[in-house]
């Protein structure tokens, strides 16, 4: 029965492709709200729940509660072990994914019509009834040491750490969600609970839903697994005071033949009114793939890296333009220099007619291929609510891209783009540049 249920969900997962959807707002007897994508021809149910806060709402000196006690979730619940918990999903044929990440806690659901309330009773017993049991407890946090530990050691980890420590200083973006060794050995039951306690509360919920559901079961849905949550959480933190240090590089000294950069500067928010023009921009200086302007100088003309790119990062609390690249430790000091030439270069000059068309034509063509399953549609109206976008936000969106002129983005380079503030953290033993005591 399990491998027909499998079957019946991988052919009915996929909606046709589209990027213009009916989404229906939904309000519960107990007042909340959800957008809804009905789909009755496709017997499936994709649920999407994000918390607002996440990994940042860690007390502190417990930098790592938030995450251990998302990833516990699915370790048992109510009389229900972590064995016995995940029997009880396999014979429904459904499936749950918890997640942690800087700004919100993610409860992904995907189950058939027909366990829909069985599946919700699991599903609610995991968020309202975790069992947090010792054993359990004990192996993850040995499983999270393990991959702390190895992130000490990896390049990449090592820059991206060292540019969140830059830029965000003590606020929680400047750490790992993971935590520390001294941090996560020292967490207790009782953290977990209140971490549980902090986050997972209803006046910061937001839901989508696709699928084989109607508002008045979605209404009934909702409060079901919902209503009982404490009202409020844990206060949001603050905006984080975000630090760029001059253009330069802070170099961390690492026995590895290539470099591993980072770079950034500020960014800019979503609701700007010229984020699409900020975004335009990117896709032709550092996010269009082979097509954009750092990937043809730094790797096609010169060989210096096998990929390059650049992109807008905008957080909750923060706003960054960042991007990575990696090259030999004799050459990246040549490909931090050609960034910054391009840097400059696109401040001063803009982009061409030639470059602002492709890039449109690319961003609106890609557009409809976000819409490729129920799963990836109730993401993206959990988002939209996330940001503040208007309901009516999708089919106007590729308008809105195509209303951005040449003028705008030139106007915006200028504005955004700050040579004088790139900065990158390089990983690695680089010739020619200096080295600082970043450490790693």
């Amino acid at each position: 029965m399990r491998a027909l249920y499998a079957i019946i969900i991988s052919l009915f997962v996929v909606s046709p492709l589209r990027a213009e959807v009916d989404i229906k707002l939904v309000e519960s007897p107990g007042g909340l709200k959800a957008w809804l994508v009905e789909e009755p021809s496709i017997p499936f149910v994709a649920l999407e729940i994000r918390f607002r806060g996440g990994a940042s709402l860690d007390a502190p000196g417990k930098r790592g509660a938030v995450n251990m006690m998302t990833a516990l979730l699915e370790d048992g619940a109510a009389d229900m072990d972590a064995r016995a918990f995940q029997r009880a999903t396999e014979s429904l044929a459904t499936s749950f994914d918890f997640d942690a990440g800087h700004d919100e806690v993610s409860v992904s659901a995907r189950f058939l019509t027909e366990n829909r309330d069985a599946s919700v009773t699991l599903l609610r017993a995991a968020l309202m009834e975790p069992r947090f049991d010792e054993d359990a407890i004990e192996r993850l946090r040995g499983q999270l040491i393990s991959v702390i530990q190895s992130d000490q050691k990896d390049p990449d980890e090592i820059a991206r750490e060292t540019f969140n420590r830059i830029l965000y200083g003590d606020h929680p973006y400047g750490s790992a969600i993971n935590g520390t060794v001294e941090s996560v050995t020292a967490l207790t039951r009782a953290d977990l609970v209140d971490a549980h306690r902090a986050v997972l509360a209803r006046d910061r919920i937001y839901i989508g839903a696709v699928g084989d559901i109607t508002p008045e079961e979605l209404g009934t849905l909702m409060d079901t697994l919902l209503g009982d949550l404490p009202a409020t959480g844990a206060p949001m933190p603050k905006r984080a005071e975000v630090t760029f240090p001059p253009a330069g590089e802070t170099v961390v000294d690492f026995p590895t033949p290539q470099s591993v950069a980072i770079f950034g500067q500020r960014g800019i928010t979503q609701d700007d009114p010229d984020y699409f023009a900020a975004i335009i921009l990117n896709h032709v200086l550092g996010g269009g793939s082979f097509e954009s302007r750092l990937m043809s100088e730094v790797r096609e003309k010169r060989g210096l890296t096998y990929g390059v790119y650049s992109y807008l990062a905008p957080r909750d609390l923060a706003e960054v333009y960042q991007g990575s690249v990696r090259s030999s430790n004799d050459r990246i000091a040549e490909a931090i220099a050609v960034i910054r030439a391009e840097w400059a270069k696109a401040a001063e000059r803009g982009v061409t007619p030639e470059e602002l068309d492709a890039a449109k034509t690319y961003i609106t063509g890609a557009y409809p291929l976000r819409f490729d399953g129920n799963s990836r549609i109730a993401n993206i109206l959990v988002g939209m609510q996330m940001i503040d976008l208007p309901i009516d936000y999708i089919p106007t969106r590729n308008d809105r891209v195509e209303a951005v002129t040449l003028d705008d983005v030139n106007r915006v380079a200028r504005s955004l783009l700050d040579p004088e503030r790139l900065h990158f953290v390089v990983v690695g033993q680089p010739e020619g540049l200096l080295s600082s005591t970043a450490g790693n």
